[in-house]
């Protein structure tokens, strides 16, 4: 039932406008008042710079880069070798950065920290997205991402070949237990928000196979199944399907995930894809123009 799924795609002007503004803040930060250590080289000296990873992965962070250039200096040249989604391998050049030094520095480790999160992220959830092979699982990110990065991580995820479940609170409900305890009910909860907002998907988060009976009597359009042994997820799969889309979540790892994907569920939403990222190790190396 993927098809019957709609969360809203993150679309191009507001990836555009979070690079934006994730970029602003994060040149503020580290510049400041200005790069003291950059202002003692002469203003005119010129510099190459190749960005390398150290690491096996997914690259993910072009639009970060050239943003973070933009707004440091202009004038500086990139030339990338990779783009975002791709695969890279040890000591593979990323992209080469030409310019006044001064600049190259400034911009060094703003620019190489948005690369190492978001090619991190991508890295894991392709690494997920593998563990998925052979079945028609697909994995959904969540909102468990660093705040401030909510949609460069999940743009990373989706390089690293995952799908988006909502961008925040807004663009589809997502009723768990204390939103149920509040409406009453299972069906009250559904109820209210099918009467408040009738066009944004219903998902509510149900914790046995008796509250997944009481979510599909009463219209919900997806169950989140939290915690459901393996048994009790072949059963859910069994009862549910062509009625209702089902997302299994609930303390996914790469340990479990597989066995989880062939009981036949449509998706499985994992918080590690954004919260137990491993940076991807690059490095930057320097070299003045003669």
């Amino acid at each position: 039932m993927h098809s019957d799924l709609h969360f809203h795609p993150i679309d191009g002007e507001s990836l555009a406008q979070s690079v934006v503004s994730q970029v602003t803040q994060a040149v503020a930060e580290d510049l400041g008042t200005g790069d003291i250590s950059a202002s003692l080289i002469n203003p005119d000296t010129q510099a190459t710079a190749r960005v390398i990873t150290r690491q096996a992965g997914i690259f993910c962070g072009a639009l970060w880069v050239n943003e973070t250039l933009r707004q440091i200096d202009s004038s500086a040249q990139i030339r990338w070798e990779v783009k975002d989604g791709d695969q890279v391998t040890p000591d593979q050049v990323l992209f080469v950065l030409s310019g006044r030094a001064r600049s190259l520095l400034s911009a060094e480790r703003t620019l190489l920290n948005f690369v190492q999160l978001l090619s991190g992220t991508a890295t894991r959830t392709a690494h997920y997205v593998a563990l998925l092979q052979g079945t028609d699982a697909q994995l959904l990110d969540t909102r468990k991402t660093i705040p401030g990065l909510r949609i460069a991580q999940k743009y990373a995820v989706k390089c690293g070949g995952g799908s988006n479940h909502r961008i925040g609170l807004f663009d589809a409900f997502l009723l768990k237990e204390n939103h149920i305890v509040a409406a009453g009910s299972i069906t009250g909860a559904i109820e209210a928000a099918k009467n408040t907002f009738p066009d944004k998907p219903v998902e509510i988060e149900v914790e046995n196979l008796e509250e997944l009976a009481e979510a599909m009597a009463a219209g919900a359009d997806i169950a989140l199944i939290d915690n459901f042994s393996i048994a009790d997820t072949q059963t859910a799969v069994a009862i549910s399907r062509g009625k209702i889309v089902l997302e299994a979540s609930g303390g996914i790892t790469q340990d479990s995930i597989a066995e989880i994907a062939r009981t036949g569920v449509d998706y499985i939403s994992c918080g590690d894809l954004t919260k137990g990222v491993e940076p991807l190790d690059l490095s930057m190396r320097f070299l003045l123009d003669q």
